[in-house]
């Protein structure tokens, strides 16, 4: 489990209730190669000690722009995280998540990470 930025409430008849921290987390396969999917987060500096602690292939970033990543900043986070795949997640199912996967691809494509961008239920080998 890895921190995540991002605020933590749900609506309890009109009122915020607090719903505990935001997280991540690293996955390790069995082959030893592993997945960070980074829940809905903003940037942040430890993403450079997930780098460091745990090496990620792949990472599941969001982009959507609103109390997230937008793809600038997603950018910056593969580019700390130094993953050669990334799932952009969290954008275009609200009006105010602005950030797209073109966005993204442009951003991280000549930096020589691969984006993968997948339709809800699909899924990738």
């Amino acid at each position: 489990m890895t921190a995540a930025v991002h605020s933590s409430s749900i609506d309890d008849n009109g009122k915020p209730l607090y719903a505990g921290l935001a997280t991540g987390f690293v996955v390790r396969m069995e082959n030893d190669r592993a997945v960070y999917f980074a829940g809905d987060t903003a940037l942040f500096g430890d993403m450079k000690l997930i780098r460091d602690l745990h090496a990620p292939e792949i990472a599941f970033l969001p982009i959507g722009d609103h109390y997230t990543m937008d793809p600038v900043a997603a950018a910056k986070a593969c580019e700390m995280l130094g993953v050669r795949q990334v799932v952009p997640m969290h954008y275009g199912t609200f009006p105010v998540l602005t950030g797209t996967p073109d966005q993204l691809k442009r951003l991280v494509e000549p930096m020589g990470v691969d984006v993968l961008v997948l339709k809800p239920g699909e899924t990738a080998q």
